[in-house]
């Protein structure tokens, strides 16, 4: 199961919809803090995070799965993306890191990477 925790609504429910077009089962979340006290955490085979959330944002969410021993494979998506940032995120343990907006194919191939894991 992929789980998508963003605060957006509306790209929180397109991105459902575009990973679920690609055969995936999803579940959504708008904080860090609704995925973690969801108790969907050990059937979550991928992580798809906004960078920015209230409270914890998408790395925080990705640092504190580590610390508790939860290696979930993450990707991280940004409207507000630069060079600096995607090193920060993958340098943090991050699989993938996606610019808002993205289409299918960008998020497909991110996917797959993910599924190698």
């Amino acid at each position: 199961m992929i789980s998508i925790v963003d605060d957006d609504e509306f790209a929180r429910a397109a991105m459902k919809g575009l990973v679920r077009s690609l055969g995936y089962a999803v579940t959504t979340y708008s904080s860090a803090e609704d995925f973690l006290n969801s108790g969907d955490i050990n059937e979550t085979s991928c992580l798809i995070t906004d960078l920015h959330l209230p409270g914890l944002s998408g790395v925080e969410l990705h640092r504190r799965l580590l610390a508790d021993g939860i290696a979930v494979p993450t990707i991280v998506v940004t409207g507000l993306a630069d060079e600096g940032t995607r090193s920060q995120v993958l340098a943090a343990g991050a699989v993938g890191f996606l610019s808002k907006p993205f289409g299918r194919k960008s998020l497909n191939d991110c996917l797959k990477t993910v599924c190698a894991y």
